[in-house]
């Protein structure tokens, strides 16, 4: 698909007014995004798991104007309270999307979000909150054209979702998706997420997150500063050609269920994400001493425990403890035994693999 695909034709519907609720997971992923071009076109593609417990609810109530206004006119709450400084990320995300949602200045829309993580929890939360945002602005769009069929509408929440953030757009479905374009998976495209198309293993289906929150504190680089770095990085090329040639070892992978070579490959790539960080110009550390006590606990946990659980790293502190279903007795014992102490008073998230983003329905 391209660009045009999701200009939308005329719409045979009006709407005067109306509430919309959709709860949005975050993401956590496998092979790292790392670097984009214009128009938060990813320089390489990604894997990741979508999660469920760490998620954003946003409510949009919406109500049609007696003319169209030169202005965007929304208000936003964030857990109740009024946030006047996401506002300008939002207003910029709407003049993105402005000609893919020509009908966004035709309403007045009250934005409710809030997170079930703590907000100073150090997990991002653009991925889950651009989702919802975006489910719910396509919501209001299918009350406009309803005819439109339900694959269009995720792959255009996904579209939109990404111009909020790159990786909102894997948070719009579930459990593994793939986000990029890559030869070997049909379908696959730089402008929307999809679903991985080929066969996994029903061990992969169950996997679990615990998150570590190492340190919870705001993040002395930006991601849109470190994707920028990318640009004239000394191996930047060799990164992209090994996230491609990751994800292509990644079919046989999660067709077999060969534990040993995931746990090789999503290590390898978390690492590499921080190598990057500490090879660009300028240069950046995002671990803490603590990340690297955790990572060596769990090497040697695993190589006397025969277990399979490994880490993964997003951009940041964190860290990701991935486990399949069989092995979470033994694996939370361990958590609570040795790594609960190396995170910010003591706090963890215990998180799962998850199906997508839901539409809520209101009580009645």
């Amino acid at each position: 698909m391209t660009y045009t695909e999701f200009l939308p034709s005329k719409y045979t519907k009006t709407v005067e007014e109306g509430t919309v609720t959709y709860k949005a997971p975050s993401n956590i992923a496998l092979v790292k995004y790392w670097g984009k071009k214009a128009d938060q076109i990813p320089a390489n593609p990604s894997i990741s798991f979508t999660l469920d417990a760490c998620a954003t609810t946003t409510s949009m109530t919406y109500s049609r104007r007696k003319e169209k206004g030169a202005d965007f006119s929304f208000g936003l709450w964030f857990e109740g309270k009024p946030k006047p400084d996401f506002r300008p990320k939002i207003e910029a995300f709407f003049s993105r999307i402005e000609s893919y949602m020509p009908f966004l200045k035709e309403y007045d829309l009250k934005i409710e979000t809030s997170n079930s993580f703590p907000h100073s929890s150090g997990i991002a939360s653009s991925a889950s909150g651009m989702s919802a945002l975006a489910l719910g602005l396509m919501y209001i769009e299918k009350q406009l054209d309803p005819g439109m069929d339900d694959g269009y509408f995720h792959r255009k929440a996904s579209f939109l979702a990404r111009l909020g953030s790159g990786s909102a757009c894997r948070s719009i479905e579930g459990d593994l998706i793939q986000w990029g374009h890559h030869k070997g998976i049909t379908g696959s495209s730089d402008l929307f997420a999809i679903k991985y198309p080929y066969q996994v293993h029903e061990v992969f289906h169950k996997y679990h997150d615990t998150i570590l929150l190492v340190d919870k504190g705001q993040k002395q680089v930006s991601s849109t500063v470190g994707h920028d770095l990318m640009h004239g990085h000394p191996f930047a090329e060799q990164r992209f050609a090994q996230a491609h040639d990751n994800i292509a070892k990644l079919r046989e992978v999660f067709a077999t269920g060969n534990l040993n070579d995931f746990i090789r490959i999503v290590e390898s790539e978390a690492l590499t994400l921080h190598a990057m960080m500490m090879t660009s110009i300028p240069y950046f550390i995002l671990m803490k001493p603590n990340t690297l006590k955790i990572i060596e606990k769990i090497w040697a946990f695993r190589a006397s425990s025969k277990t399979h659980l490994c880490f993964t790293l997003d951009a940041g502190a964190n860290v990701h403890v991935l486990y399949p279903q069989e092995e979470k007795k033994e694996v939370h014992q361990f958590i609570k035994d040795e790594l609960v102490v190396y995170c910010e008073n003591g706090q963890y998230i215990c998180d799962r693999i998850g199906f997508g983003a839901k539409r809520l329905l209101p009580y009645r």
